[in-house]
């Protein structure tokens, strides 16, 4: 019995060792050599500021730049309180929230469509993307308020697409923070 305990002590100390400290330690040792910024969590600096991450959503409310999706996670944005709304589709809530984030939309381009993006939340409430389409359908806005051309806001918005990953794996999509960050240092 007393060799059973002794046993089972001396393992329950080994693995501890090895599984709760020489692994973890390894990992984070590899991750900070091999991608240390994706380790760090994506953050974004300019001149030396922290502005954000490429992981999480922020909001932009101004007409100068482009728009986030909405979020659900607390008072927006907010990583604490991460989640969607839990709203179905036939809650009056929901709905009412959707169609004056539509309305709202809709000053850009009346009459049109406006992308499906620009007026659900996604699943976390922090997506830091909307769809090239989200973006194509602010270009006017942002040309008219930067003083701009709609194509130069094209082209911007081009080269922050990022396609499908390997062709196949999600949906292309355009980082708002980036491409804001772009946005201002080319009306510089």
């Amino acid at each position: 019995m007393r060799r059973t305990l002794i046993t089972a002590v001396l393992f329950t100390l080994v693995t501890t060792v090895i599984f709760g400290l020489a692994y973890p330690l390894l990992v984070t040792g590899l991750a900070q050599l091999f991608f240390k910024d994706k380790a760090n969590g994506q953050l974004i600096k300019k001149d030396g500021v922290l502005v954000g991450s490429r992981l999480i959503g922020q909001p932009f409310s101004s007409p100068k730049y482009f728009h986030s999706r909405p979020s659900a996670a607390g008072s927006g944005y907010d990583a604490a309180n991460s989640g969607g709304s839990n709203l179905g589709p036939t809650n009056q809530k929901l709905i009412d929230r959707m169609k004056q984030d539509a309305a709202v939309a809709e000053m850009d381009h009346p009459g049109s469509d406006v992308p499906i993006d620009l007026v659900t939340t996604s699943a976390s409430g922090l997506d830091p993307d909307i769809t090239p389409a989200g973006a194509e359908y602010q270009v006017a806005r942002i040309a008219r308020e930067r003083g701009l051309t709609p194509d130069a806001v094209h082209r911007l918005v081009l080269k922050h697409t990022e396609p499908r990953q390997f062709g196949v794996l999600g949906e292309a999509h355009v980082n708002v923070l980036e491409l804001n960050l772009e946005l201002d240092q080319l009306t510089k």
